[in-house]
Parts: C-alpha cells; sequence; structure tokens
C-alpha cells in the first residue's frame, strides 16, 4: 500500500522521522519534531559496497531538513562510531551553528573530524544522569554498555510523550571499563511509563545473550604469544577496548604497538589524551620505528577490518605498503562483518593467506565480540519497561522484524510495534504511535567533493563500464542524413580486437541509409539508430551489454 505525504504536523504532536538505519547497517539518524522546534538523534555514514563504484561515503538524505534548518533545536549524538557521526560535517555545511550534544569521547572525535571540514562546532558534553533542556525537549541522558566508551542512550521527554532510544547496547555484565548499562534507570523509566522504545535491533535474531568482551583478551593473547613474526591486528578505528586489550597483550609477551592508519592514530591519540585508554609508558612506537625492532617484538594496530580498498590491511594483502608482511606473521581481523562487505574482507583474507601471513578472523577463532545485545537482552529491555509502543531501529529489515517479533511476545501489542523503513513518518500523541505518512527518502552519496549530485542511473553506467565495457561509434553526414564519414567504432574494457566489430559496420550504413530515406535528418534520431543498432548486434552476436555511445555530427558538405 503507497503511503500519502503526511498532513501538516498538529500542535503538541511529536513527529518521527527516521532518514536512515531502517533497513541497513548504517547512516544513522532520526528526526523529532513538536511544535516547530527540531531535535535530531545521531547522523552517521553508511559504507559503499561494490555496487556502488567510486562512492566514498553515503549519507542519510537531509532533502527534509534543508527548508526547516532555522528550526533545528540541537543534534544529540549518542556514541561515537562513523554510522552515528561520520554524516555531521556535511550536515553542519547547511547550517554550521546547530547545537551538538554528546559524551566527552563522543564529541572528541566528532569535533576532529570537524576540524578536517574547517567546521568549528558548537558543542555541549553531557554524561550519564544529566538532564538537558533544548527547546521543548527535555533529554535524559542514560549509560549504555557498547564496543565503544562513553555511549548514551537518551530518554526524550514531550508534550506528548516519552520517548527512549537507546542507541547501539549491550548488556555486557563485566565490561572493560566497568561501566555498565543502567537497568536501574530502565526500570525508573518503566515505573513513570513509556510511550515508545526505539530500540537497536542489530543482533535481535541472535538468541541467548552477547559474550563478554573480557572473555576475547585471552584469545588475542595466545595469538600474539604464538606467533613467530609480526602481529598485525585489524579493527575499527574506534574500537577503542578492542585496541586496549591489544596493548595489554602485546604488554604481557613483550612487544611494542604501533598505530597504522590516519584515523586509528588520531582517534587513539583522542581516547589516550582522555583517558579511556591506558597507555604503560614507551609501549607505543611510531610506524616509522618499525623497522628498528624484530617482527617478533611488534604488534600493528591497523584499519581495514572491512576490506576496504584503501585501508592498511587492503594494500598490505595486495603489497602495496612500506610494511611487509609474509611467512611467520599473524593478521588477526578483530571485528564483525558488516553485512554487504563480505566478498570485500574474503578477497583480503585470500590475498593475506597467498603470501604467506597466517590469519585469524571470526570465522576460526573467538576474536571478536559484537557491541549489540543480543535477543535475551532485548526481552530484559522489554520486560523491564513495558513500552506502549516500540519501533525498531539500526538494523536490516530480518533484525527489525525480529525484534518487532520479541517485543510481541513480551506482550506490546502488535499494533502498536511498526517495523518501518527510512522516510515513513509515524506521529505520537495521547499514547499512540501510528504511521501518517511518507516523505521523500534516498540516498546521498559523497564522491570526493561532490555530495549529492551522483544518481543511482550514474552508479547503474559506472557498473554497465565496468562490467560490460563501452562502445563508441562515430559517423559524420551531410544535410541530406547520408554517411560521408565512417561509421568508425573504438571499444574499451570489452576483451575484444576493434576489428570483431569490421561484421556490423556494414549493417550500420544500411539502418542509416533507411532512416535517411524515411525522411530522418536530425543528427540525435540517427544516433538512436546506431544505438539500436550496435546494441541488438552485440547482444546476439557477444551476449554483451556494454555502454553504446554514437556521436552523429553533421557536415556542411553538400550544402
Amino acid at each position: 500500500m503507497e503511503i500519502k505525504a503526511p498532513e501538516k504536523l498538529a500542535k503538541g504532536t511529536l513527529r518521527i522521522v527516521p532518514l536512515g538505519g531502517l533497513g541497513e547497517i548504517g547512516r544513522n539518524m532520526t528526526v523529532f519534531e513538536i511544535n516547530d522546534q527540531i531535535l535530531i538523534v545521531d547522523c552517521g555514514v553508511l559504507f559503499p559496497e561494490e555496487t556502488q563504484p567510486g562512492v566514498d561515503l553515503i549519507l542519510p538524505d537531509f532533502s527534509y531538513l534543508e527548508d526547516k534548518l532555522d528550526r533545528i533545536a540541537g543534534i544529540v549524538l549518542t556514541h561515537g562510531h562513523e554510522d552515528h557521526i561520520g554524516g555531521v560535517p556535511y550536515l553542519l555545511r547547511l547550517r554550521q551553528d546547530i547545537p551538538i550534544l554528546g559524551s566527552r569521547l563522543t564529541l572528541a572525535l566528532v569535533e576532529a573530524k570537524l576540524k578536517e571540514h574547517r567546521i568549528n562546532p558548537f558543542t555541549h558534553t553531557v554524561k550519564e544522569g544529566e538532564i538537558e533542556q533544548v527547546g521543548p525537549y527535555s533529554l535524559e541522558f542514560i549509560a549504555v554498555n557498547h564496543s565503544i566508551p562513553d555511549s548514551l542512550a537518551v530518554l526524550i521527554r514531550t508534550e506528548a510523550g516519552s520517548v527512549l532510544g537507546t542507541g547501539d547496547f549491550k548488556m555486557d555484565q563485566l565490561p572493560l571499563d566497568g561501566r555498565l548499562t543502567d537497568l536501574r534507570a530502565f526500570a525508573r523509566i518503566g515505573e513513570a511509563g513509556l510511550d515508545l522504545f526505539m530500540v537497536d535491533s542489530t543482533n535481535a535474531d541472535v538468541p541467548g545473550f552477547t559474550p563478554l568482551e573480557s572473555d576475547i583478551g585471552p584469545v588475542i593473547e595466545s595469538v600474539i604469544a604464538k606467533t613467530p613474526g609480526k602481529v598485525v591486528v585489524a579493527s575499527f578505528s574506534s574500537h577503542v577496548h578492542r585496541v586496549q586489550q591489544v596493548i595489554d597483550a602485546a604488554v604481557a609477551n613483550n612487544r611494542k604497538v604501533a598505530f597504522v592508519g590516519r584515523s586509528m592514530v588520531r582517534n587513539m591519540g583522542i581516547a589516550q589524551e582522555l583517558g579511556f585508554l591506558k597507555v604503560p609508558d614507551k609501549s607505543i612506537i611510531e610506524m616509522r620505528q618499525i623497522p628498528d625492532y624484530p617482527d617478533n617484538k611488534v604488534v600493528l594496530m591497523s584499519t581495514g577490518s572491512q576490506g576496504e580498498p584503501m585501508a592498511v590491511l587492503s594494500r598490505l594483502a595486495n603489497r602495496e605498503h612500506q610494511i611487509s608482511i609474509g611467512e611467520g606473521d599473524t593478521v588477526l581481523m578483530a571485528s564483525s562483518l558488516i553485512p554487504g562487505n563480505e566478498n570485500a574482507v574474503y578477497k583480503v583474507i585470500d590475498g593475506l593467506t597467498r603470501i604467506g601471513a597466517n590469519v585469524v578472523h571470526k570465522g576460526n577463532a573467538k576474536v571478536h565480540v559484537s557491541g549489540h545485545a543480543a535477543a535475551g537482552e532485548l526481552l530484559y529491555c522489554y520486560n523491564i519497561l513495558k513500552p506502549k509502543n516500540v519501533i525498531p531501529i539500526h538494523g536490516e529489515f530480518r533484525h527489525l522484524d525480529a525484534n518487532a517479533a520479541l517485543a510481541i511476545r513480551t506482550g506490546v501489542p502488535k499494533e502498536r510495534v511498526l517495523v518501518v523503513e527510512d522516510g515513513v513518518v509515524i506521529d505520537l500523541k495521547d499514547g499512540i504511535a501510528e504511521v501518517v505518512g511518507r516523505v521523500p527518502c534516498g540516498m546521498l552519496y559523497v564522491d570526493g567533493k561532490t555530495v549529492g549530485k551522483i544518481t543511482e542511473d550514474d552508479l547503474k553506467d559506472r557498473m554497465i563500464l565496468a562490467a560490460e565495457g563501452f562502445i563508441s561509434i562515430f559517423a559524420v553526414v551531410d544535410k541530406d542524413g547520408k554517411v560521408v564519414e565512417g561509421p568508425e567504432i573504438r571499444a574499451r574494457a570489452y576483451a575484444e580486437d576493434d576489428h570483431v566489430f569490421d561484421d556490423i559496420l556494414p549493417a550500420i550504413s544500411n539502418a542509416l541509409a533507411e532512416a535517411q530515406a524515411g525522411g530522418m535528418r536530425d543528427t540525435y534520431g540517427l544516433q538512436q539508430v546506431i544505438r539500436r543498432t550496435v546494441g541488438n548486434w552485440v547482444a546476439k552476436a557477444h551476449r554483451r551489454k556494454p555502454m553504446i555511445i554514437p556521436i552523429v555530427v553533421s557536415s556542411k558538405r553538400g550544402a
């Protein structure tokens, strides 16, 4: 059923518009609006897949906000992962003075990012237990445990009702930093009555409970202890807990640690400066110092765990990095596999294995645990909070559906559990959340310095060029449409010699002659004749669908 555009927002009603993160892992962003004031929770990026060649990042679709920028009261950031903060610089290009609220580490990470974009933001640091008033929104911040320190859930109170957004979270009972998800705060919120629960869905289809982060440390130490050569550990550049475990394991084995990769160096520097990363004296060396140490005395902490082509790990696998990896060395991939990155990651694993490295990953060793709550943890939350309405967030559709099923099993009425996608508009009023419409919500592509100018059609063209090749046909016609020069054919990335097109040249000339005899004179029409003729021939003779660019130029000859 097609959902129409929503009606004008009534006074005293809270409108919720997810612009990213529903039906996908990434670019999380939700817009709240009441009484002409807007609050944004998170603004992240999605990383491109193989079907999006040339794209650097994918942003939430900001078009819904373009005529509302002056009404944005603030941005709340739940934690410092790229899929929650990476889009902030691009949003602030539209209006730089939007206040940003977040924890100390989260703001430090986003401020470093904004500095690279030459944006000086207005930020306000918050912490768990605090309540802040932002326009008509009363915001209470709650500690949650995740794979990055200083993560927060946020309780949004308005005259229309209350909304608890978890951000990304889990319920590790022995967290490395001792910071538990505050279930007492959840219980208090449940006792007071919660109108809407917007909850992380990433592991909703995983039964039981997410394993403890502390279980990973001994595995990492064992891998390092058994490796006769260099050890390279690849992880997300913001996974402070994992980096801490690597540093501890390296020190225990009398090895030095070098951070490799710009984002890894930047983020770990920030984490260390703020006290979230504990680094023993003289345990860290710079990359240029690595040759000064024997291979069995160094551990490299790098980026590239998702197979990104320009990241350190891919360059090591392709032997394009100044550091060499080979026999006796171990590469430990200490991260989860984001859906869509499978082929790129396995390609890196194969490349590293081919050059002799021992590759340890989640598929063959317990070297990573998720940062997201599994089904058992989500059931606890539903039973504690007893929400009136639920919107599963942060996940692909199978995750959202699994989360919805958990909510229903705990007693939330089925009609009050809304599984929606990006752009669907929900209004909350008098304890009832309901879908009221849809707004345009697509992908916003970043390609170099270009933002938003790359379209789906452009990506299709790029895929055709990459997979099928390119054929150009040039011809000159006189004023009567008669061919006086050409046609000439050139092909690129077609895996065939140009002479294979000799057979089609007479057919092109005949097709142009027939079109001319029928009265066609304009060059555009003649170009379409060429395109059809060549396209049909290539499809039948070679079973290919290359990009075909016909060029017909009109000559003054015969005038």
